[in-house]
């Protein structure tokens, strides 16, 4: 990203000092300085994607200098999510940013881990090349593992501190992603692994710590890890401030913390502001196109009583010193990035036109530049190796008979991560079948091993979804991207998985043996090239069929596809079976005789 030869780096310098000419300028804007945390009048000179001068830039034009008018608005650098999963909105790096560009997101952390775990290093080098041609810069930080699942699943490509020695020296890396405190609480090797190389590389450690607290935390910051993105409420948040961390604080399409944690600012110290920024970490398109991106999260901090020009260091220079990269983004001064937003005012920010690496990129919430994905190589497809799924396979069976006391992964709205523990009792058939029961909220759900490692695909029970038939599945499901299906029918579930199996991928809803509704998701079974507002109207039939079988979640999709996320107590499902979060160990749901 930065000038790498002499005579780029001259020329750079040249454009500063006014010899050579800007490409660009924004002139009679009231700049928002995040770095002085003032707004005054002045103007930006932009030498190709690099911000020469603020202030008085007359000296800067030239004859063939292109120039925007911003009278009666306001200047502000491009805003930056710092911890996002892209693969969750289930676009493609090319389609997510016609999505996020335009709102004023023009960087994001994330650690394709996703694609990496499906694709390995050739799917990920596609990806990374990928960006190259997007507005939306992708700072990527290497997955300290793959996959976070503990213990650990099955997938097309696992992380380990060789291969972390081989990509932490790729330029694309700027640090490592996700450091799940548990790995560290159990002492890893392959974690540990990859820390310790990045220490070799000065490269930071960026956490994912739910609910760490005490001396649970204080182990974990003794690894090395600067920030994190997962506190639960703004006590929480607090406690890993004073101990020294960056926060993030998220609002996701599904979780919404920001209202609890920024009362760290607005109710216990407004000092520690600037220790903390945003991320969405996982969002659908819908909302996206909906609400805003970024750019949201800011009018939600002001509208809690942060300050605005608190709110758009939140969204910029905080996330940028957090990760280690405010010499490149975050603040309009010159030496960084032309990452330049023009907005109506800083208290309702409404951004109105995009400038993405020195180009005018968006105006009025739309692209205005061509962006087309790129050809998609064989690692990016493929992935569907598993062999049919049976009837019997989705049926858990016992020896016992009457009636069987079962454990059931429950999830509330408004809480997709967190599964409690829930006793139920069902009835054996004659058969020795303990077959769900949607009268009581009791499904089935399995996890299919896709990747042809091996032939796992373990049934448990779970609730919260109130299927009254049928069954949906998914691929696109992190950690490991393995198959979830829940359903009240094995034989639908069958239908589900064998779907997917035979497409390619996706997300899939099923009633009495037929497909009511279908999502493709031909890019390594994660992700599709469709333009944002297509994407929009899929989610939505798609939820629309669970909410036919009875799913009243918001996100019905969302929601199960997290069950695989061992990171968060108390319970999760992976292909290896069901898995308690706290004692890290496989157990079964049949728990005895009732």
């Amino acid at each position: 990203m930065q000038p790498n030869t002499l005579e780029d780096l001259k020329e750079l310098i040249d454009a500063g000092s006014a010899v050579i000419p800007a490409t660009l300028v924004v002139r009679n804007g009231s700049l928002i300085n995040v770095a002085s945390e003032e707004i005054y009048k002045a103007d930006v000179a932009v030498y190709k994607k690099w911000i020469v001068a603020i202030g008085d830039v007359s000296a800067y034009v030239g004859k063939d200098t292109q120039v925007l008018d911003a009278t009666g608005k306001y200047i502000a650098p491009g805003l930056i999510d710092g911890h996002l999963h892209i693969e969750c909105s289930k676009l493609s790096i090319t389609s997510f940013a016609k999505a996020v560009v335009p709102c004023g997101t023009t960087s994001i952390i994330s650690g394709l881990d996703e694609t990496l775990s499906v694709s390995g290093l050739e799917g990920l080098r596609e990806v990374l090349d990928e960006m190259q041609a997007s507005p939306l810069k992708v700072f990527w930080g290497a997955p300290f593992k793959t996959p976070y699942t503990f213990p650990e699943s099955n997938i097309a490509f696992n992380m380990t501190p060789e291969v972390h020695h081989q990509v932490q020296a790729w330029p694309e890396c700027f640090g490592v992603w996700e450091l799940v405190r548990e790995f560290v609480q159990e002492k890893e090797p392959n974690a540990l692994g990859a820390v310790l190389e990045a220490r070799k590389n000065r490269l930071p450690v960026f956490g994912c710590a739910p609910m760490a607290r005490g001396r649970n935390l204080n182990a974990y910051l003794c690894s090395g890890v600067r920030l994190d993105h997962e506190s639960y409420d703004h006590e929480e948040a607090m406690e890993k401030i004073r101990n020294g961390m960056f926060m993030l604080v998220r609002e996701s399409s599904v979780t919404h913390f920001l209202n609890e944690n920024l009362r760290t600012v607005t109710e216990v110290n407004p000092n520690v502001a600037r220790r903390i920024s945003f991320c969405t970490d996982d969002v659908a398109a819908g909302d996206v196109l909906a609400k805003g991106h970024v750019d949201n999260l800011v009018r939600m901090a002001i509208a809690m009583g942060v300050p605005p020009i608190r709110a758009i260091q939140m969204a910029s220079i905080n996330s940028a010193e957090a990760y280690r990269i405010d010499h490149l983004v975050g603040s309009v001064t010159p030496g960084k990035l032309a990452d330049i937003l023009i907005v109506d005012s800083p208290e309702s920010f409404r951004v109105e036109r995009v400038i993405a690496n020195g180009q005018y990129v968006a105006e009025n919430r739309r692209l205005i530049i061509p962006l087309t994905a790129p050809a998609r190589g064989p690692s990016l497809h493929g992935s569907m190796k598993l062999k049919p799924v049976t009837e019997e396979e989705m049926t858990i069976r016992t020896p016992l008979e009457g009636k069987v006391r079962v454990l059931a992964m429950e999830v509330k709205a408004g809480a997709p991560f967190v599964r409690k523990g829930r006793e139920a009792v069902l009835a054996v058939e004659k058969s020795g079948a303990v077959l769900p029961d949607p009268a009581q909220d009791v499904l089935y759900v399995s996890v299919v091993e896709r990747f042809g490692k091996t032939n796992n695909r373990p049934v448990a029970f779970c609730s919260g979804w109130k299927l009254k038939a049928g069954a949906m599945a998914t691929s696109n499901s992190p950690d490991d991207n393995n198959i979830v299906c829940i359903g009240a029918s094995p034989a639908d579930m069958a239908v589900a998985v064998n779907h997917l199996a035979s497409h390619g991928g996706g997300q899939v809803v099923v009633r009495d043996g037929k497909v009511t509704d279908f999502l493709p998701l031909p890019v390594g079974g994660i992700v599709a090239d469709v333009e944002p507002e297509e994407m929009a109207v899929l989610e939505q039939r798609s939820d629309d069929a669970a909410r036919a079988l009875g799913c009243d979640l918001p996100y019905p999709f969302l929601y199960m596809s997290f069950l695989l996320v061992t990171a968060i107590p108390d319970y999760a499902m992976t292909d290896l079976g069901a898995i308690d979060c706290i004692g890290l160990k496989v157990v079964n749901p049949l728990l005895g005789k009732a």
